[in-house]
């Protein structure tokens, strides 16, 4: 394709100026976009996917325009704010160096509220978004008339949103937009994908064209390694051991990004850098509670190239374009393929040169898990998920939201989400359900008439009730439900022992059940400083700078650990049962497989196995299903439940994503050598019938699955117009319902959307069942004298949860000593 053909001369002569030709893969798009064609472009990282989104956008807008008034060309969207405001100076560079007429700008929950108000008024030609400001435009009285000229929409990084709630709203604002403006055209850009034809549906509405698959060239191979050396502790998270060498490779490089898997591992990881900051490098930190004016300074210090590495989660995952990134590290097991290769894209993103990385096991079976990675990225391999059917709840949130809208008729509404390709196999039945709940709460809730939301009116069309409804939507929109938080505030103590807090900068928030554990005097780590808790006033954690020498603790988060994918648990399962594959790991990883040989046995890929043993009077049931905590912990629930019934006397239970323990007062040795089967009836599959239903009535996790799917189809609603409901408030109100519902409409829709989530959320039944039919019939059973090695990384796991940092690694570090002294014995 030739460019000076394809180009106009601005463009032709800005590539020229810099001493670029436009990629094959930018011109396609250009070409698709004249012809009126959606279209998917996947491409690796520094294949210019933001330049080939906007390029078609860019060269329209250049030509002589009418002089009507503002109107809104592009929108587009990504799934994070950050993302966002860095796709806009980006794409303002090139409109600016060729003197484009053109205005861009972004809308995120941190645009103030006059910005907003104006923007609806005169909308930019480009507008940057995420996915809950899409949704609440599209429920604004104003939208039919602001997206009446809308031309294209730029969906960026649509890997990471299409397959997650988020991704489901924002199927459903994409259906209404093509409703709204039906001359519009869409194009995703994403990182290399398992199926991209699956991805490209999401980009028309059902029944249209499939969209054109553009493929761009795949870039230099990476250079990823696993950082080897120290010796690595059975169990923990901190990665204490390999700080050091992380710090010099920080120090070797011009600048690196240092990924860990939470926000209280970003927190300590951070610290122990900073501790060992001999140098004075400029070593900053980021991740989602902070302030977000702290996070915008340490972007714009990226960006200028004057941070030596930045601490952060997975806020800087997807396509920021830092080019003097020429290092990534990742601490702690990456838990999936996808999200490794996209991690380390983040380094040299430039598709000519190789992306450098190295992955930091924190302990020993974390480097089976590293090294499955390294073969994964090796191979190209993706482990997307599936997609699933779009959630209920979610339904439910954007129904209100076209109630907000303007009025409409049930019919209409249920064709237009029916195009969305998520919901393309709904029923009208659960439709109506759905509808149902946002006008009454449901049969069992209509005489509460706060559950009432719209009204349907002697016209035959739906509206939102009143001004206050819709006021409460736009404070509760969105599908990301979070722990109630409370803001970290620095303040001066007062000179003398009583007076006022004076001073008041606000660092970020944690969450509200953290700072409820603390007490006046304690110290905690936050924001990359050691902090000393002087109380709780309204909805602020009063806070300053402590002394040196304090044991700080450090905030914990819910929900924040990622599970391990199925597909890099597949191959953890292979190397454990292939001696052939032991020379490609650490001597450490195979001293330990070669005693747990000697002492047990190692199970072959497809088999479970079980072990039982006594240790200081009690007895243990240790399995390793290497199906992730989630699944596990459901398993856990489910074990002991039936030896309850057997009248083993079961105390408790412990898991991690590689393994299970369950220990009691009776000897489970004993009860398989009484009773032939034994331990294959405990894992049969029949465990997930009347068991999981008995334990799904009065488990504590289904209700929180149930919470959040209240919360999201906005039965619950958090915030008020100058209040925000506590966590114990949210948790008693949706408690309260789940039992009413449960006894007097249990096929409420809400309740059709908890069972939902559970299937792959909190619960993890889907991979459960996969489980639990992978291991029939091939289930091997070792009583066993004492523990083995293999059991001590789960073992580790008793009486840990609520310690991290060094106090933790100085507790894990004496129980690993004395259990493998007992497994070697």
């Amino acid at each position: 394709m030739d460019a000076r053909t394809s180009l106009p001369p601005p463009f032709s002569d800005w590539f020229a100026s810099r001493g670029w030709a436009p990629r094959t893969h930018q011109l396609a798009l250009l070409e698709l976009a004249r012809a009126g064609r959606p279209a998917l472009l996947v491409a690796p990282t520094g294949a210019g996917k933001t330049l080939a989104g906007f390029l078609p956008s860019l060269v329209e807008l250049a030509a002589p325009r009418a002089a009507n008034a503002p109107a809104l060309h592009t929108l587009y969207v990504t799934p994070l704010k950050a993302l966002a405001v860095d796709v806009a100076r980006n794409v303002e560079t090139p409109a600016r160096e060729m003197a484009l007429a053109i205005t861009i700008e972004t809308r995120t929950g941190d645009t103030p509220s006059a910005k907003r108000a104006r923007q609806i008024e005169r909308p930019p030609d480009i507008l940057m978004t995420t996915p809950e400001q899409l949704a609440l435009l599209l429920a604004h009285p104003e939208a039919r008339r602001f997206f009446s000229s809308l031309r294209r929409i730029v969906l960026d990084e649509l890997h990471a949103l299409a397959l997650s709630k988020r991704g489901d709203l924002l199927s459903l604002g994409l259906a209404r937009l093509f409703r709204l403006a039906p001359q519009a055209r869409a194009v995703g850009l994403s990182a290399t994908v398992r199926e991209p034809e699956m991805l490209a549906r999401y980009l028309t509405p059902v029944g249209e064209a499939a969209p054109d698959v553009v493929t761009a060239p795949a870039g230099a191979a990476p250079d990823i390694r696993m950082l080897e050396g120290a010796t690595l502790p059975f169990a923990g998270h901190t990665a204490a051991a390999a700080l050091p060498a992380i710090y010099d490779l920080i120090r070797a490089h011009e600048t690196t990004l240092v990924f860990v898997n939470t926000r209280m591992q970003a927190e300590y990881v951070f610290q122990r850098l900073w501790d060992l900051n001999d140098d004075g490098l400029a070593i900053a930190l980021h991740h989602g509670s902070l302030d977000v004016e702290q996070r915008r300074k340490v972007e714009a210090a990226m960006a200028a190239g004057r941070l030596k590495a930045v601490v952060c989660t997975s806020t800087l995952d997807l396509g920021i374009d830092w080019g003097d990134v020429d290092l990534v590290v990742n601490v702690g097991a990456p838990k999936g393929a996808s999200r490794v290769i996209q991690r380390i894209g983040r380094a040299n993103h430039r598709l000519d040169e190789p992306s450098k990385a190295f992955l930091v096991p924190a302990n020993r079976f974390e480097i089976l898990e590293c090294r499955a990675a390294l073969d994964a990225v090796e191979e190209a391999a993706q482990d997307n998920p599936d997609p699933a059917p779009g959630a209920l709840d979610v339904l439910a949130q954007h129904i209100l939201g076209m109630a907000c809208a303007e009025p409409f008729a049930a019919d209409d509404l249920y064709d237009e989400v029916r195009t969305a390709a998520p919901y393309r196999d709904l029923e009208r039945e659960v439709f109506d359900k759905a509808l149902s709940f946002v006008a009454t709460g449901g049969y069992a809730l209509k005489a509460y008439e706060r559950f009432a939301k719209i009204v349907e009116g002697e016209d035959g069309l739906w509206r939102v009730r009143d001004r206050f409804v819709a006021q409460r939507y736009r404070m509760n929109i969105g599908t990301i439900v979070e722990a109630t938080m409370v803001k970290v505030r620095l303040v001066r103590p007062p000179s003398g022992r009583s007076g006022p807090m004076r001073g008041g900068r606000v660092l970020g928030e944690v969450e509200e059940y953290f700072a409820e554990t603390l007490t006046p005097g304690d110290t905690f780590l936050f924001a990359g400083e050691v902090l000393t808790f002087h109380g709780l006033s309204e909805d602020s954690a009063l806070c300053s700078r402590a002394s040196a020498g304090t044991d700080p603790k450090i905030p914990s988060y819910a929900g924040g650990k990622f599970p391990l994918s199925t597909f890099l648990a597949e191959r953890v399962r292979g190397y454990l049962a292939d001696p052939g594959l032991w020379p490609r790991l650490p001597a450490q990883l195979v001293e330990l497989l070669h005693m747990q040989e000697e002492r047990s046995v190692l199970p072959d890929a497809h088999q479970l196995l079980v072990e039982t043993f006594p240790r200081a009077g009690r007895h243990y049931l240790v399995c390793y299903p290497f199906e992730g905590r989630l699944a596990h912990q459901t398993l856990g629930m489910l074990l002991t439940r039936r030896l309850e019934r057997a009248r083993l006397k079961p105390l408790g239970f412990v898991c991690n994503d590689y393994g299970l323990a369950v220990w009691g007062l009776s000897d489970l040795s004993a009860a398989a050598a009484r009773a032939t089967g034994f331990v294959d009836a405990l894992f049969s599959q029949d465990m997930l019938g009347d068991d999981l239903e008995e334990w799904l009535d009065e488990s504590a996790l289904m209700k929180r699955t149930f919470r959040y799917c209240a919360v999201i189809a906005g039965m619950i609603e958090r915030n008020f117009p100058g209040e925000r409901k506590t966590q114990r408030q949210v948790t008693v109100s949706t408690d309260l319902v789940y039992d009413v519902l449960r006894r007097h409409e249990p096929d409420h829709i809400l309740l059709r959307a908890a069972r939902a989530d559970a299937a792959t959320g909190l619960l993890d039944l889907k991979r459960l069942a996969a489980m639990l039919a992978r291991i029939d019939g091939r289930i091997r059973h070792e009583p066993l004298p004492r523990v083995s090695p293999l059991a001590v990384s789960v073992m580790l796991e008793i009486g840990r949860e609520s310690v991290y940092g060094e106090a933790a690694d100085a507790i894990l570090a004496e129980a690993e000593a004395q259990l493998i002294e007992e497994a070697m014995a």
